[in-house]
């Protein structure tokens, strides 16, 4: 098939942008063609605050760049896997007179919540959930902290769920998980149009040695991925032991600090994925304090491809794919106290962490690697071409 890819980066490279690149690989390594229609949040500094709030809500350059492409191009599939915020839902309706089929990842819940992760003043927030017009959202400067571009964000969603744009444009949907997928039919989604497909790893990285005498944190270093809850919890080990903080994010400084304070604490900044593999292989466990609804978690799928467990807070879509005294242990959301006692517990029992290494591995080989993703693909693919 000839696919077209169409992905807005983060300035911040994470996971999305991520998976992104690695379902493109995919799709070439098994000899689909692949286009690309690719944007990328630094050119928002060059635009106006009017201009950026335009594109945001429909992009008149988008719209021609995809039906140019339709012009030239015999596309079987558009996959679409963030249009947010410079590309705009404006290239669902380039499409319609080609009649090619549309498929969006739903990798955030952008849809549904303006700064797209139900999170608030610390805690999960749904106060935007199935809600026409998601004035919370602006109410409480949502996006960004930024009240005139939260009212940007919100005024895209109300007018697309106006014109019907989620139900109506896009043909099919991936949910990364059943929890995600339940989210997006209780905020108004059309159910028998959300499918589900994890994300993968690859190429496998291959299983660790789990003899680093450490424990691991990777990921952005902000307020709803739990960072104080892990370091609070650090605090509280009956017997100190390392963690390696890898990432960057708005709480590097406090981050810093901790180094300072807390023992074994300490922050290697951003690494290049094969060495953040090499470390996650060698690690005890991997710590996902996460307080906010993840669709996924990539950062623990690899962590089972390098044989680690995971603890993991029991919400969202993490503590679906962390199966509790199996490939990890669940910890209250925010409980510091907890997390220090379920380290303090594996710590313990060396004989239950063996056990699990073995599980976790087999669970990824089982789940989420590029053939069988490959395949789950495929089928979703079919699916939107015959209902299409």
């Amino acid at each position: 098939m000839h696919i077209l890819s169409v992905h807005n980066y983060y300035q911040i490279r994470g996971g999305e942008d991520e998976s992104c690149d690695s379902e493109i690989r995919l799709l070439r390594d098994n000899n689909h063609q692949v286009s690309v229609y690719h944007e990328h949040n630094d050119r928002i500094k060059k635009l106006s605050s009017l201009e950026a709030a335009q594109r945001t809500i429909w992009s008149q350059e988008a719209y021609r760049h995809i039906q140019q492409t339709l012009a030239e191009k015999s596309l079987d599939l558009i996959h679409v896997q963030n249009f947010f915020p410079l590309i705009s839902p404006s290239i669902y309706y380039a499409v319609q007179e080609s009649q090619t089929p549309i498929i969006q990842t739903l990798r955030n819940y952008r849809l549904l919540c303006p700064n797209g992760l139900f999170f608030r003043d610390g805690r999960v927030c749904e106060d935007c959930l199935g809600k026409p017009i998601p004035y919370p959202g602006v109410q409480h400067s949502c996006y960004r902290d930024n009240r005139a571009a939260s009212a940007t964000t919100a005024l895209m969603l109300t007018v697309h769920r106006l014109l019907n744009t989620w139900s109506d444009r896009v043909n099919l949907y991936i949910a990364l998980t059943q929890f995600a997928r339940q989210k997006f039919i209780e905020g108004g989604l059309p159910a028998d149009k959300i499918v589900v497909k994890p994300n993968f790893v690859a190429p496998d990285p291959g299983m660790g040695t789990g003899k680093g005498g450490y424990a691991i944190y990777v990921g952005r270093l902000s307020v709803e991925k739990g960072l104080d809850t892990l370091l609070a919890a650090w605090e509280r080990l009956k017997t100190p032991y390392p963690l390696k903080i890898v990432g960057d994010g708005p709480l590097s400084e406090v981050v810093k600090d901790a180094e300072t304070r807390v023992a074994g604490v300490e922050w290697v900044g951003r690494r290049p994925l094969e060495e953040v593999h090499q470390l996650m292989g060698e690690a005890t466990m991997l710590i996902f304090p996460s307080k906010w609804y993840e669709t996924f978690g990539r950062v623990a799928v690899e962590a089972f491809a390098k044989g680690t467990p995971v603890i993991a807070a029991n919400i969202g879509a993490i503590a679906e794919l962390v199966q509790d005294g199996d490939t990890g242990l669940h910890f209250r959301p925010g409980d510091a106290e907890d997390l220090a006692s379920k380290v303090d517990t594996l710590l313990s029992n060396p004989q239950q962490l063996g056990k699990m290494r073995e599980t976790v591995r087999a669970e990824y080989e089982q789940k989420y690697t590029a053939q069988q993703n490959y395949h789950r693909l495929m089928e979703i693919y079919q699916q939107a071409r015959d209902n299409g």
